[in-house]
């Protein structure tokens, strides 16, 4: 994981200062937000409202930041060049379809010393804003998790020093069942069956992982026979997500190795994401192997 220099440690500081001030105008917007907008994303989903709303917003707020050299969204097709310095990926408003039911959403960040596309080992910070019955930062930082409270957009410690609990309690699994491929399916019936495991699985990948991160357990979003390559965008959901968990002293994985391993040729280039406890990820592992 990449030294950050004082000069770039002060870019970050800044970078999740202006997304947590920038949560409150988020979640405020919401509500008049839950519909489709016409066309798709670059990924090919449905665009909601909300997603275009929280991605422009926080473009703007990004962009006059001293240091901040380019801003990448999954709403966007291309990597906007806004100045000289670190690069800001983000998932604007993960799990926006959760708007029509009321669930749990939220703003998925990383941090880059290198131009987009990269690989995670250029990763400087990672994190997200849970948009919950409260909201929250996770915030992971020279290998180490911390969490905050956000009140009126301004941070409050909460934990710091975060790390998966020794017991797991929890599995998440996404994607169609009659699409996984036979060796996940086995690896899913098995955990269903294990002692003490209870299905979490809430349609948005960053509260499916927050509940891992706080429970213990793993979080699988596979391959699938009509997407081998997996659904997750490696450089704006797998990097960050896979860094977050190993900083929690958790284990990541593409199914063969650490997700912080890869490198994208495009921004918007997907990988099967799995996480967790390390022997429920290395037992995942060995079943795809």
């Amino acid at each position: 994981m990449t030294d950050v220099s004082s000069r770039e440690d002060d870019v970050v500081d800044a970078v999740v200062e202006t997304l947590c001030a920038a949560a409150p105008s988020i979640r405020a917007g919401l509500p008049g937000r839950r519909v489709y907008e016409e066309g798709t994303n670059p990924s090919g989903e449905r665009q909601m409202e909300a997603d275009t709303y929280a991605d422009e917003l926080l473009l703007k707020r990004l962009r006059p930041l001293d240091g901040v050299g380019e801003y990448a969204s999954e709403e966007r097709p291309d990597v906007i060049d806004v100045g000289e310095g670190v690069s800001v990926a983000l998932d604007p408003l993960d799990g926006s379809t959760n708007l029509k039911p009321n669930n749990v959403m939220g703003t998925l960040y990383s941090v880059y010393d290198e131009p987009l596309p990269t690989g995670g080992e250029n990763l400087l910070a990672a994190g997200y804003i849970l948009y919950g019955p409260v909201t929250t930062l996770v915030a992971a930082r020279d290998g180490v998790v911390s969490e905050y409270i956000l009140e009126s957009g301004v941070k409050r410690p909460l934990r710091e020093e975060l790390t998966l609990p020794d017991d797991p309690a929890i599995f998440s699994f996404g994607g169609r069942v009659n699409r996984w491929f036979d060796e996940f399916e086995a690896f899913a019936s098995e955990t269903e069956r294990t002692e003490g495991m209870k299905l979490r699985y809430g349609g948005s990948m960053i509260g499916d992982v927050n509940q891992i991160l706080h429970y213990g357990g793993v979080f699988a979003y596979p391959a699938q026979t009509d997407a081998p390559k997996g659904k997750l965008r490696q450089q704006f959901e797998g990097f960050p997500i896979g860094y977050i968990i190993e900083c929690a002293g958790g284990r990541s994985s593409d199914g063969e190795t650490s997700l912080l391993s890869g490198t994208p040729e495009g921004i918007h280039d997907r990988v099967p994401v799995y996480i967790g406890n390390d022997s429920l990820v290395e037992s995942l592992e060995a079943r795809l192997d």
